[in-house]
């Protein structure tokens, strides 16, 4: 199905990536959704797909799998015997990446329950489980249930940042896998610069080159088209987690 979508005439660069807004035509109604709007997004089958991928010409799924088998591969350590969280899953699109790579285990996690129907309802062959939940605040289940998976692969692309995914839930999921896990997942450029003093930025850039975590690859890449046709540059990311992340880590980060 093809959907009717139109971009603003006005300049929206000076719009966060979670600010910016499209307006989705339907039986001559005009519905106007921001690009964070993923709720509404995943409830229209395609939509996603056309409006990132075909419009936006999305590369992250497959430039963070590449690299993830790369580096891999170097080793020579098998990604088919992964065990894999993929953390924002949203509809798909990185584990069905994964899932062509072969990876043996690959269970999906998201924060709202449309994204599992929709993963379920477009990809019901990519993951063996999808959990819906918040990783800021894991039910004693939940914490079972994850741990019993023993992952020792965590991924998470085109979902950290823009306060989707916060730095509590991505030090949660980080603590998760098994030590000498792979990590793989994307950020926007500016989240390494010094000049943004946020807390999930302060976390992640401090988190990267720390004793915790040895960096493997990491690589700058068009991660996507703006509306106005301008490249957005996003950083790659694959490290192997050498030790669970203190709470004292995360909380010196935050304040």
């Amino acid at each position: 199905m093809r959907y009717s979508i139109q971009f603003p005439k006005d300049h929206t660069d000076q719009l966060g990536q979670d600010q910016v807004t499209f307006t989705l035509v339907e039986d001559g109604r005009r519905t106007p959704i921001r690009f964070h709007d993923y709720d509404q997004i995943y409830l229209r089958p395609g939509l996603y797909e056309q409006l990132f991928y075909d419009r936006l010409k999305c590369t992250s799924p497959r430039k963070v799998t590449e690299i993830l088998t790369r580096t891999l591969e170097s080793l020579r350590e098998p990604l088919s015997e992964l065990r894999v969280l993929d953390l924002g899953a949203g509809n798909g699109m990185m584990g069905m990446e994964l899932k062509n790579q072969g990876v043996a285990r690959l269970v999906g996690a998201d924060i709202i329950p449309e994204a599992r129907d929709a993963a379920m309802r477009d990809r019901p062959e990519v993951y063996d489980d999808y959990m819906v939940a918040d990783f800021t605040d894991l039910t004693d289940e939940q914490m079972t249930t994850l741990k019993d998976w023993r992952f020792d692969c965590l991924t998470s692309v085109a979902a950290l940042g823009f306060g989707d995914i916060p730095p509590r839930a991505l030090f949660n999921a980080l603590n998760l896998v098994q030590p000498e896990a792979w990590i793989a997942f994307n950020i926007k450029e500016t989240f390494l610069d010094h000049s943004d003093t946020s807390g999930f930025s302060r976390f992640v850039r401090e988190m990267i080159f720390s004793k915790y975590l040895d960096v493997w690859h990491l690589e700058r890449y068009p991660h996507r088209l703006s509306m106005e046709g301008e490249l957005l540059f996003y950083y790659a990311l694959v490290a192997r987690k050498r030790a669970d992340i203190p709470q004292e880590f995360l909380d010196a980060h935050l304040d």
